[in-house]
């Protein structure tokens, strides 16, 4: 690996949407931390939330419609 390259990885403060402060690693150089705009601890994308797959306008029921005799 060479030296000298790659940006200094240091302990900043991350402020939550609760208002909660946790402390991680990163290269983000800035004293003052990060504060967050989406709740990791609640938001679907970080939780795994509802995910559904919507039929919208009959498109698969149209693929299936059209490719019927090929077996799909």
């Amino acid at each position: 690996m060479k030296k000298n390259i790659h940006p200094a990885y240091n302990v900043i403060d991350v402020k939550m949407t609760n208002g909660e402060t946790i402390q991680i690693r990163s290269t983000l150089n800035r004293p003052e931390g990060m504060q967050l705009d989406i709740d990791p601890l609640t938001h679907p994308a970080w939780t795994g939330g509802n995910q559904r797959l919507l039929d919208t306008g009959g498109r698969v029921s149209r693929f299936k419609e059209k490719f019927k005799g090929f077996g799909f």
